[in-house]
């Protein structure tokens, strides 16, 4: 099974996405389409073995519009090839048609309105015998305005018989019903002028539709231009991602200094890279140390240090000193190119809440086109003039708006996850950001979610005669030959100190219990109760204080020479800074919070008394995991996982929400459905805060563009005119026609102000 992105161009609105989707997932081997306005993109997983590519592209052109497919040519990357901008390139064309039409709409609007407001008109074009210079100059200033417009009408009236119509559709007939009903009254001002007919010649000056043609065309162009340029606010974030990564690099080869394309770059090279340069690829320091800016890739502010064996990511800034690095990921497997990859993929994806405006916009075409017949209809048979039922029935086709169904969700989906990846939080779909909406209960693993994972000294305790110092450098001492998790803990702690360590002899690991060791021919222990038990060494002045320790979730280590106790070092891994205010930010948006740990049960509920969190599972196996989340959704709970992608995968998998936090470089854990580049918490709240504002907004436009259409187009047909004398001229149509899908792409705009909560 095969996956590939394509380019679509000629789409219009979500009719026309509803059409592609409809041929496409007719051919034999396609699994699933999805075609989104908003990008301009269609994803079409299918069988290389029954279908290829050129099939595919054959069968959007034969539905009257193009598709080029995305895969990037051979040796190229997502990040170091500039892909083609359609929103561009479409924006660009719009604009041009835009000020074209404009240019020749002024004048047609002074010419064909300005008697209405006492404007000064030429004495050429006033009086029934100047009726046909009147009438043949709008006509002629109609013109341009149709020909720069003229894909209107070639999309609309191909798509018409083909029976699948879209928005062009709606236009081309509305406006070519105007322009036409002016050139009938051209003939109808010939006839009154030949045959000394004055009232008719009157009549037609009246009624000639010329100008609402031309507006028609021009308003919904200068939507369409607005509309264009928003959406392309909508894609900054991924452009701003592709545009990250350098396209050249220094690389170190034969001895030699050599500047070559960022493309070229094999894993295993060396790589060099100055103060202020980007990162051009993911690899290893093997010289130097430095700040390094990741605030584009992890949203974390904070220029970190490096130093030689520490990680480097591309798009992140060099910020200091001089660096030598190994590329180990180039190409598509560099971080970067991930993260542009899953935001473009969750941009395209479609949420469930979007399937009802799908739907409606399946059928919504052709209704509104029955609608506007059988508005014209009734109004002529109850007796109203023909240029009145017309009007009535281009208003309906005009102000119509399918756009506004069909950009509703994609925008919203697409600056939300465009923002999300600005704060280093990635989401693999839309669907996943709809389901961080519906969570109720968040399952949080401890080892390295809420604590960090590494071991800290947290108290050191001895007898009188001895200093802390001189203690932790005797355990430290004799941890250095020890392969324990903990040892490194306290080696670490006498490096901060800056201590210097004894020599050893007669070192010992005695499994279960701790180690033994001569220091200048003197024997010391470091170890548990049942080390000191063993060599009948008394420990009972620190019995209280062991409990305590252990109480508090600390691993007690006991120190002691051959015959007497000398202190207490104790270890625990400690909870995260931010962990205590992301439970309970968690606590007060409602979610009920559950810690899952492999710990004792007395550890687990040392950080339990911590954070505050009601419900724990402790001493529970990797393998079991999984079954906690069944369980819990047995129950009815929306269930969300919070882990570190790797130990905890098959929980994040069975979860109806994985979250792997802290997955650095790994951002394609298959386990997870979003993934937090920073290993804070914090971006868990952010995460679900994001989805619940994303979600609103969804509503919102949903609701703006079914309630624009529910009430404008009854509007439109004339149904309030009996009652109310109200009836909408086709020009104001086009202009409110315009302007709702440009209302539903700035609403949804306004999560680009989205902000995390402030921390303490």
């Amino acid at each position: 099974m095969k996956t590939e992105k394509f380019d679509v161009t000629g789409m219009t609105c979500s009719a026309c996405a509803a059409h592609i989707e409809k041929d496409v997932s007719k051919l034999d081997g396609v699994k699933k389409v999805n075609v989104n306005l908003l990008t301009n993109s269609m994803v079409v997983d299918f069988d290389e073995s029954k279908l290829n590519i050129d099939t595919i592209e054959k069968t959007v052109a034969e539905a009257g519009y193009e598709a080029h497919a995305k895969s990037p040519a051979e040796g190229k990357t997502l990040s170091s090839t500039k892909p083609i901008d359609f929103v561009q390139q479409e924006q660009q064309e719009i604009k041009k048609r835009w000020w074209i039409s404009f240019g020749f709409w002024l004048p047609m609007l002074y010419l064909s309105m300005g008697h209405m407001f006492g404007w000064y008109l030429p004495p050429i074009f006033k009086g029934t015998e100047n009726a046909l210079i009147f009438a043949f100059t709008q006509f002629l200033l109609t013109l341009p305005i149709a020909f720069v417009n003229r894909k209107y009408f070639a999309n609309g009236f191909k798509l018409l018989l083909k029976a699948a119509p879209n928005m062009d559709s709606l236009i081309a007939i509305g406006s070519s019903a105007a322009i036409l009903y002016g050139i009938y009254g051209i003939f109808k001002m010939s006839y009154g002028i030949g045959h000394q007919q004055v009232e008719m010649v009157h009549q037609s000056v009246q009624n000639l539709y010329f100008e609402s043609g031309a507006t028609i065309l021009t308003l919904i162009t200068l939507g369409k231009y607005l509309e264009s340029f928003s959406k392309g606010k909508t894609s900054e974030a991924i452009s701003k991602l592709i545009n990250l990564a350098p396209k050249t690099a220094t690389i170190l080869r034969n001895g030699q200094e050599m500047e070559i394309p960022v493309e070229q770059i094999l894993v295993g090279e060396t790589l060099l890279v100055k103060p202020g340069e980007r990162i051009p690829v993911d690899g290893i320091i093997e010289e130097g140390n430095s700040l390094v800016d990741e605030s584009i890739l992890t949203g974390e502010s904070i220029p970190v240090y490096k130093q030689k064996g520490d990680l480097l990511m591309s798009g992140s800034i060099n910020k200091s000193s001089f660096l030598t690095f190994k590329a180990t990921k180039v190409g598509n497997d560099t971080t970067l190119s991930q993260i542009i990859q899953l935001v473009e993929e969750a941009s395209s994806s479609k949420a469930p809440i979007s399937k009802l405006a799908d739907k409606i916009s399946n059928i919504f075409v052709p209704i509104v086109i029955t609608i506007a017949i059988i508005a014209g209809t009734i109004w002529l048979l109850l007796g109203y003039p023909f240029d009145f039922a017309l009007s009535i029935a281009i208003a309906v086709l005009v102000i119509s708006c399918p756009c506004a169904l069909g950009l509703a969700t994609p925008v919203a989906i697409m600056v939300g996850t465009g923002k999300g990846a600005e704060y280093g939080i990635l989401i693999k779909s839309a669907e996943s950001l709809e389901m961080a909406h519906k969570i109720d209960t968040v399952v949080l693993d401890k080892t390295g979610t809420l604590t960090k994972g590494k071991p800290q000294v947290t108290d050191i305790v001895s007898v009188d005669d001895i200093s802390e110092e001189e203690l932790l450098k005797i355990a430290a001492s004799l941890e250095k030959f020890s392969e324990h998790p903990l040892s490194e803990a306290i080696i670490k702690e006498a490096e901060r100190r800056q201590l210097d360590l004894y020599s050893l002899t007669n070192f010992k690991n005695i499994s279960g219990y701790g180690i033994t060791a001569k220091i200048i021919g003197k024997t010391f222990l470091v170890g548990n109760k049942k080390l000191l038990e063993e060599n009948k060494i008394d420990f009972s002045q620190f019995d209280g204080i062991s409990e305590r320790l252990a109480e508090e979730g600390k691993t007690p280590l006991f120190i002691a020479d051959g015959k007497n106790l000398l202190g207490i070092i104790a270890v625990a891994d400690i909870l995260k800074p931010t962990s205590q205010q992301a439970v309970q930010k968690l606590k007060d948006m409602g979610l009920e919070v559950v810690m899952l740990t492999g710990d004792h049960a007395k550890t687990a509920a040392a950080i339990q008394s911590q954070l505050g969190i009601s419900t724990v599972f402790s001493e529970v196996l990797p393998q079991d995991k999984d079954k906690i989340i069944l369980q819990l959704q047995a129950s009815g709970k929306k269930v969300a996982m919070i882990g570190d992608g790797i130990n905890d995968a098959p929980a994040l998998k069975r979860a109806d929400l994985g979250i792997a936090i802290g997955a650095g470089t790994d951002v394609a854990i298959e386990s997870a459905d979003i993934v937090l580049m920073r290993n804070d918490l914090l971006d868990a709240v952010t995460a679900i805060r994001l989805s619940n504002a994303v979600i609103r907004n969804i509503k919102e436009n949903l609701f703006w563009a079914f309630f624009y259409n529910i009430i404008c187009i009854p509007l439109a047909a004339g149904v309030f005119y009996p009652f109310f004398g109200l009836k909408l001229s086709p020009i104001f149509a086009a202009a409110a026609m315009s302007f709702s899908s440009v209302t539903v792409v700035l609403n949804a705009l306004r999560l680009r102000f989205f902000k995390p909560m402030a921390t303490r």
